[in-house]
């Protein structure tokens, strides 16, 4: 079936803009640059602390992400269902604008809970903070642009988080030695502070000049239980595919990381040469995914849809893997100065947001509103942390086993594989299918 779009607007090819879309664009684009700076200005702590310790540990990390997001997921659910979004959307952000603000007594004097205490539960906030603050991102994203302008637009405007992911560590170094730490949890705060006016702004121009305001309950309370979200990921053949999907993608980052973060705690041996190469390795991943929104994802994705550009991003991830599957020592330089473990987390990990996630966002924006907000968000914060805890506590019981490393990277392959092909099908499906919510003529 054609996607369906306004008639009165020829639809336009290769991720260009069209007129009346260039406020909300520069919005989106705005809204998502802080929200990735604010993640950014606070990551480095945590990439730290998972070195410092090292990835054994991250089964008990991931293990208490889980829980918390199982747990705000439902309240998440329960407040979509009660409230439109233009009061649920800016209130999760300013929950979290709190909480930076709570935490900043705890940095100035961490002998209050101490140090070990106040690193557990901030790695395990930073990840909840991180997956809740983005998907409400991008559930926001695909409530107000639909089909068609979802894969015209949402390559550029992923663009945007790659800047603020570069602006934010850049920030942290900068500020660091003339402000201290405690103060960067208020940089990241004020970020967020401008990310909640640009959603009040985008929140008017939907109402007024967005495809999707003619839809039924545009803006209204979506209804349903709490519980909703977390059964669609059972129920719902579209989101039981999704949350599959994002748990392959899972099995390549988490692996990946958990590779990356042994090699740093094995090489560095001190806090400060495991920042600087987590923040080298963060910068390269950063370009490589700029790159590929700029150029590869923007071309394809509005021609060819979301399949082509998940295939693209497994293959070439499978490609990266084998480097380490096949190489004689995955801990020794290769390119640039980085192992084959590093290359392999850079290339999957560059194109997995350059590329994957536009891919599979867009996806969302033909889907009914119930399970656009609360699928979603299921899907992208307790599945996700689940897929992490799994993977990790998988990882420990086959190290045992004596599993090297390059079999590690093969099994991501093997993830990879398969996330091509059900990324394939579930994208041919979705732009086969009709319209969920019909729009009247104007």
């Amino acid at each position: 079936m054609p996607q369906a779009h306004d008639d009165r607007v020829p639809a336009v090819p290769g991720g260009r803009i069209r007129g009346g879309e260039w406020p909300a664009v520069a919005l989106s684009f705005a809204y998502f640059f802080c929200v990735l700076a604010a993640y950014y200005v606070i990551r480095p702590l945590r990439e730290q602390l998972t070195a410092a310790v090292g990835s054994t540990q991250l089964p008990w990390f991931y293990g208490a992400t889980f829980i918390a997001t199982l747990v705000l997921t439902p309240v998440f659910a329960w407040l979509i269902a009660r409230y439109s979004r233009r009061i649920v959307v800016p209130l999760v952000y300013l929950f979290f604008i709190g909480c930076l603000f709570a935490f900043v007594p705890l940095f100035a004097d961490p002998s209050l809970i101490g140090p070990r205490a106040l690193g557990t539960v901030f790695f395990v906030w930073v990840s909840v903070f991180n997956l809740f603050v983005v998907s409400v991102f991008w559930i926001f994203m695909s409530d107000i642009w639909n089909m068609e302008q979802a894969k015209r637009l949402f390559p550029v405007i992923a663009v945007a988080g790659t800047c603020g992911a570069l602006a934010g560590p850049t920030l942290t170094a900068t500020l660091v030695n003339i402000i201290g730490v405690a103060p960067l949890l208020l940089v990241s705060a004020s970020l967020l502070g401008v990310a909640v006016v640009c959603i009040v702004l985008l929140g008017r121009w939907a109402r007024t000049h967005g495809e999707r305001r003619f839809e039924a309950a545009h803006e209204a309370p979506i209804g349903g239980g709490m519980l909703d979200g977390l059964k669609q990921v059972f129920t719902d053949p579209f989101m039981r595919n999704m949350a599959i999907l994002l748990l392959l993608a899972d099995g390549i980052g988490t692996v990946n990381y958990a590779l990356v973060a042994d090699y740093s705690g094995a090489t560095f041996t001190d806090a400060v040469s495991r920042t600087a190469f987590a923040a080298r390795v963060d910068q390269v991943a950063n370009v490589l995914t700029v790159l590929t929104q700029l150029t590869l994802t923007r071309w394809l994705l509005p021609r060819r849809g979301p399949g082509p550009v998940i295939l693209v991003w497994a293959v070439v991830s499978m490609f990266a893997l084998s480097l380490v599957v096949f190489s004689p020592d995955p801990h020794a330089p290769m390119a640039f100065g980085f192992p084959a473990v590093a290359i392999a987390l850079i290339v999957s990990r560059g194109l997995a947001y350059g590329m994957a996630e536009p891919a599979r966002h867009s996806l969302y924006a033909r889907v009914p509103r119930n399970v656009r907000y609360k699928g979603q968000n299921a899907v992208d914060t307790a599945v996700w942390r689940f897929g992490d805890t799994a993977i990790a506590l998988g990882m420990n019981a086959l190290r045992t086993l004596g599993v090297s490393i390059g079999a590690f990277a093969g099994i991501s392959a093997l993830a990879a594989l398969s996330a091509a092909t059900i990324g394939w099908r579930m994208s041919r499906r979705v732009e086969e299918s009709p319209q969920p919510e019909a729009q009247p003529a104007t």
